[in-house]
């Protein structure tokens, strides 16, 4: 899947492709770089293998906005399962525009491109974190159908929980 836009492209990543590897893990480490990701820089071997690691898992896949020959733009997702509706899921994992291509409708057109994907793949819904302090995240997450998620409004929200190990 390909998109393109008259100031940007999206395009799906061959993680086995010099160019592409390099671009995701630049934009993955700008991201973890930002307050919103954690404003830590990825260690070195993480990133050495990272794309040779989601190469050899099939129900990985991301997209790159690219704008002439820059990366703008990254989503990595990650296909799952629901037990409840005996379909799949996709969740993504990390979604990053770069500082200078915000507002200029990047973050849409990755998440068009997964939806894209996932509507092919005959997934029930897209799930994704936030952190609640990002609103503008919140907000554009919102513009494209995104709700909290909750199955009777009287046992509350889910709450993403982790235990590092």
């Amino acid at each position: 899947m390909a998109a393109t836009s008259l100031e940007f492209s999206v395009q799906r990543v061959n993680y086995s492709n010099a160019r592409d590897s390099a671009a995701l893990c630049v934009m993955l480490n700008m991201y973890a770089q930002d307050p919103m990701g954690g404003s830590a820089a990825l260690a070195p071997d993480a990133l050495l293998r990272l794309c040779q690691d989601l190469a050899q898992r099939s129900f990985a896949f991301s997209f790159l906005a690219w704008r002439l020959d820059q990366p703008i733009g990254l989503v990595n997702c990650f296909e799952a399962y629901s037990t409840f509706k005996a379909r799949p899921l996709v969740n993504i994992h990390d979604i990053a525009v770069h500082p200078s291509a915000r507002g200029m409708g990047v973050g849409h057109a990755l998440l068009q491109a997964v939806l894209a994907e996932a509507l092919q793949r005959g997934a029930c819904k897209l799930t994704l974190e936030v952190l609640s302090g990002n609103a503008v995240a919140h907000k554009s997450y919102e513009r494209f159908g995104f709700t909290g998620y909750q199955l009777d409004p009287a046992t509350g929200h889910a709450v993403f929980l982790q235990k590092l190990l």
